[in-house]
C-alpha cells in the first residue's frame, strides 16, 4: 500500500474514551489498547556521491531491515524529511541521482506505506525560478504530495504534516509557518473534534532543547538558537495548540539529536537522524536511529529510540 492508498483508507474511528491529560512515554500503557505503531524515519540525506554511496544506501538498507524485522514491526512509516542529502545546492542531474536512489531503495527494501514531509534539504535552489521542479515542487512530485502541507485521520488520530522552512533562496532557510499555512493549521485544529487525539509531524522541531547543542550556541556568553535551528514562529504556535489540548505530540527531526520537551501539556520529540552524524558515525550522544511511537486509543502514546548502527 502506498501513502495516497494508505489515506484514502485511512478511517477517523470514534474514541472509546476521553483523551488522558497526562502523556506516558515507556510508562502507565498497560492495558491500554494500541491503535497505530509508527516508524519515525527521518535526515536520511541518502548520497549519490561515490565517497557517500555506500555508506548512505546501505545505512537506508539496514535501517529498513531493521524496523521491519521487529517482533513487534510497524504498521506505517513517517518520513521526517531530508530524505535526500542535499538538493538546495545540487544540479538537476544530482538532484534527479538523488531522488532515483531513494526511490529504488524504498522499492526494493520498503514493504510499509510512507508519509512524508518536506525538509529543507529536499528543496532544490539551484534551477531558474521559472524551473517546473524549482524550489519544493521536485521534492513534492518525488513524494507524490499534492500540498506542502496536509492532514488526514487514521486509527481515531488527526495527523497534520507540516512544511517548516521559508524564505528557501538556494543557501539559506527559516524554520516558519507562512500565513496561508498558519491560517490552514487555525482552521484544521478548529474543525477537530476535540476527543480526537492530535499528532503533528514538522521536519524542524517546533519546540525543542536539543538545539542549543546543535553547535557553539552559547559562545557569545548568551543563548543563541538560530532560526534556522528551531521554529523562530514557535510562540504562536504554542498559543495556538494551547487552545486546543487536543493536541499530543509533535515529532520533528533536522538537529540529528534526541530529546523529548513537556510544555503546556504537548510533548515535543525530536527524533534522532537515520544518517546520525551525516554517515559518519554518532552525532554527539545521538547514534543512528529512529524513534518507534506507539500511539493508543486514549490519546496516550509511547516512543523508543532504536538504533540499527553497527560500528
Amino acid at each position: 500500500m502506498d501513502r495516497k492508498d494508505f489515506l484514502k483508507y485511512s478511517g477517523s474511528a470514534t474514541l472509546g474514551s476521553l483523551l488522558t491529560a497526562g502523556k506516558t512515554d515507556k510508562q502507565s500503557t498497560e492495558n491500554k489498547k494500541r491503535v497505530l505503531r509508527i516508524a519515525h524515519i527521518t535526515d536520511v540525506h541518502v548520497s549519490n556521491n561515490t565517497n557517500d554511496k555506500y555508506r548512505s544506501a546501505k545505512g537506508l538498507e539496514q535501517c529498513l531491515h531493521h524496523l521491519q524485522g521487529q517482533q513487534d514491526p510497524p504498521d506505517i512509516i513517517f518520513n521526517g524529511g531530508d530524505a535526500i542529502n542535499d538538493a538546495l545546492g545540487a544540479s538537476r542531474s544530482e538532484v534527479k541521482a538523488q531522488w532515483d536512489l531513494w526511490h529504488r531503495i524504498l522499492r526494493q527494501e520498503n514493504g510499509l506505506p510512507v508519509i512524508d514531509c518536506i525538509g529543507n534539504h529536499d528543496v532544490w535552489g539551484e534551477g531558474a525560478k521559472d524551473d517546473p521542479l524549482y524550489g519544493k515542487k521536485w521534492a513534492m512530485e518525488a513524494m507524490e504530495l499534492d500540498q506542502r502541507y496536509y492532514s488526514f485521520d487514521r486509527a481515531g488520530w488527526h495527523f497534520i504534516v507540516l512544511d517548516s522552512t521559508r524564505s528557501v533562496n538556494g543557501d539559506w532557510y527559516t524554520a516558519r509557518l507562512d500565513e496561508e499555512q498558519f491560517a490552514w493549521l487555525k482552521e484544521e485544529l478548529a474543525e477537530t473534534p476535540e476527543d480526537t487525539p492530535v499528532l503533528v509531524l514538522s521536519h524542524i522541531p517546533i519546540v525543542c532543547a536539543a538545539a542549543y547543542f546543535d553547535g557553539d550556541n552559547e559562545k557569545s556568553g548568551d543563548w543563541e538558537v538560530p532560526g534556522a535551528w528551531m521554529h523562530i514562529d514557535a510562540r504562536r504556535i504554542v498559543e495556538l495548540f494551547h487552545q486546543h489540548p487536543n493536541v499530543q505530540l509533535c515529532i520533528s527531526g533536522h538537529i540529528h539529536l534526541l530529546d523529548r520537551v513537556d510544555y503546556n501539556d504537548v510533548t515535543y520529540y525530536c527524533n534522532g537522524a537515520v544518517s546520525g552524524n551525516w554517515w559518519n558515525g554518532h552525532y554527539q550522544q545521538t547514534p543512528p536511529g529512529y524513534a518507534m511511537i506507539n500511539l493508543y486509543e486514549d490519546g496516550s502514546f509511547e516512543r523508543e529510540y532504536l538504533s540499527y548502527y553497527n560500528t
